[in-house]
């Protein structure tokens, strides 16, 4: 089957910008757009709004610096406006080959923003359409509003594009502004101009008001468009636009009449630099390019997956440059734990598995998640707990600490039976602990061993909320040895390692 190509165009640098609170560097969008062209193989991108500013001024020169040494200046497009040639002198200075001419595709707005007749905004365009011809530069035309043109002045849309379709202009570009469109608009829309163009480039520039961009964008390809707009992340302004990585994947797995030159591979490692650059962070449920998207929660799904990969899709995360996980916490199965062990090449006997299973069900009901990397040291708090007897348990306790004050502690210690409670003061929670537990060993004529050094651990790569490890060493008659406790409090870590040494000094 001869496929049919079609133009992915990226608006992330011009659209994606108008993104509340989002604005490149002239560094950045350089870099932006040199990933997007070389190292995702985009047909084009559009970069800037012409006259916004001198930063986008000096942004677009440089991108276009070097894609002219690169021979990519007709893969560039800057959005520009019916201004009496004002848009063109600012191109050609900043040495832009490609226009997208901002026009009015609805009668609603020509009426009543531009206060025009069709005839008089024809007029204008012809004239910004022979300039750029003049200038050596390639023009195509956006009919801003365009959906609700269709919805609500269908002559209007047709008259402008029986005038359109006869000027020197190589696409015409039919945005769903508003992002109001649904599939079967779409798809009736753009078939009718088609069939009545067939001679004539059309794109579609679909927005996500409604959560439909994708749809549409299925919609569209079905009723025969020659190009898509899309930005990476889906960025944009309001709910956003058509996001880049969601349509690539429906149309290799959807529309197998169809082609494309996006490279699926680095579409994670662009999106997620996008990301830093932004400080506009990608949500954990995005498609494709989500921290979740390819991680598996029930144990159910992980066991099934070492069941002959009963839960797979064609969604294969290794398309996008990126790994399948298996999320471990309360409703984790031993099949999510042993996917994570293989994969830190550890294997445990069945007791223990089961020991270590029951641990992180416990400590997801406090965290949310428990990362791969907390695993080893899980593993080594189940054993080591197995050691010993509790004879002594730290029934409950209340750290205080508060500004202007000194922390306390008030301890309630179970020891063979027998429940006492005391209250101090220290340099710090801990401290307030121990001196606490110094008062009751201290009542009951117990010893109590010497702390002589004091660790924390957490897993590399973990964040402020992830388990952390409290080794505790002890002296008890010149003999050493530590304990550890484990929490995603450090302060409660350390409280569960001593109560472990507690019970091992007991045992002794």
């Amino acid at each position: 089957m001869t496929k049919r190509k079609i133009e992915i165009m990226d608006t992330t640098l011009r659209d994606g910008e108008q993104t509340s609170g989002v604005s490149f560097s002239a560094a950045e969008k350089l870099t932006i757009a040199q990933l997007l062209l070389e190292e995702l193989n985009i047909d084009r991108i559009e970069i800037a709004s012409a006259r916004v500013s001198e930063g986008e001024f000096q942004g677009v020169k440089g991108i276009m610096t070097w894609a002219n040494e690169k021979g990519y200046s007709n893969r560039i497009e800057v959005l520009t406006f019916v201004d009496g040639g004002l848009s063109i002198d600012w191109m050609k200075k900043t040495g832009a080959k490609v226009q997208n001419l901002l026009t009015k595709g609805s009668l609603n707005h020509l009426t009543h923003q531009l206060k025009k007749t069709p005839e008089q905004h024809f007029t204008e365009i012809a004239q910004a359409i022979a300039l750029a011809q003049e200038n050596n530069i390639e023009t195509n035309v956006y009919l801003e509003d365009w959906s609700n043109g269709m919805r609500n002045s269908p002559e209007y849309v047709f008259q402008y594009l029986d005038f359109l379709t006869k000027q020197p202009i190589k696409r015409v570009l039919l945005p769903d502004t508003l992002g109001v469109l649904i599939p079967s608009e779409t798809f009736e829309f753009i078939s009718k101009i088609i069939a009545r163009y067939p001679n004539t480039h059309f794109d579609f520039h679909a927005h996500n008001d409604y959560d439909l961009s994708i749809a549409n964008v299925m919609e569209a390809v079905k009723a025969g468009i020659q190009g898509l707009h899309v930005t990476v992340n889906g960025m944009g302004e309001r709910a956003g636009n058509a996001p880049l990585e969601s349509t690539v994947a429906v149309i290799n797995d959807f529309l197998p009449e169809i082609k494309i030159s996006v490279k699926e591979s680095s579409l994670y490692s662009v999106s997620k630099l996008v990301e830093t650059f932004t400080g506009y962070r990608i949500p954990a449920n995005k498609p494709i390019v989500g921290d979740n998207v390819f991680t598996q929660t029930a144990g159910i799904h992980a066991d099934g997956d070492n069941k002959n990969n009963l839960y797979f899709n064609d969604l294969l995360p290794e398309r996008f440059g990126r790994k399948r996980k298996y999320a471990l916490g309360k409703t984790s199965g031993k099949a999510n734990i042993e996917k994570n062990l293989q994969e830190l090449g550890l294997k445990l006997n069945p007791e223990d598995l089961k020991l270590v299973t029951q641990r992180i069900i416990e400590l997801g009901d406090k965290k949310e998640t428990v990362t791969k990397e907390d695993l080893p040291y899980i593993i080594s708090d189940v054993l080591d707990s197995q050691t010993y007897e509790e004879k002594i348990v730290v029934v409950s306790y209340v750290l205080v600490h508060a500004k202007g004050m000194r922390p306390s502690t008030t301890l309630c210690l179970k020891i063979d039976g027998e429940v006492i409670e005391e209250h101090a003061q220290g340099d710090g929670q801990f401290d307030a602990f121990m001196n606490a537990l110094a008062k009751i060993y201290k009542s009951k004529k117990m010893e109590l061993p010497k702390l002589i050094d004091y660790a924390v651990r957490i897993p590399p790569g973990s964040s402020s909320d992830a388990l952390c490890e409290t080794i505790i060493t002890w002296t008890n008659h010149g003999k050493e040895f530590k304990t550890r406790g484990l929490d995603s409090d450090q302060t409660v870590a350390a409280i569960i390692a001593t109560q472990k040494m507690l019970n091992v000094v007991t045992a002794q």
